[in-house]
């Protein structure tokens, strides 16, 4: 379950995808799939995967417990294995590491 502090933070890396509305679900399939190997690495935290209602977006919110771990998991061969059939999908893959700065909550 992702937990978001200011304090205390995980890596965090939010990685927009960009694909064609007929590409989506299959492209978000994919994803799902690589989240499934990746909740087995060490350092794993979470992984929530978002898709946008035009269906032109996924955007993948991850956290893990240090950059290493998630360089580690990025380079493992059972990741990289379906690089090149995610790459078919996406029109642009937008990746970027992230830190917490607010959180607001709704009152009560």
């Amino acid at each position: 379950m992702p937990t978001i502090q200011v304090d205390r933070q995980p890596v965090i890396q939010i990685t927009v995808i960009e694909a064609e509305p007929e590409k989506q679900a299959e492209a978000l399939s994919l994803m799902a799939e690589r989240a499934r190997f990746m909740r087995s690495q060490p350092g794993f935290i979470s992984i929530s995967l978002h898709r946008s209602l035009d269906g032109r977006r996924i955007v993948n919110y991850i956290q893990w417990e240090s950059s290493d771990s998630l360089r580690a998991a990025h380079q493992s061969r059972e990741f990289r294995k379906s690089w090149s059939q995610f790459e078919s999908l996406a029109d642009d893959i937008d990746p970027h590491l992230y830190e917490v700065t607010e959180i607001l909550a709704g009152e009560q």
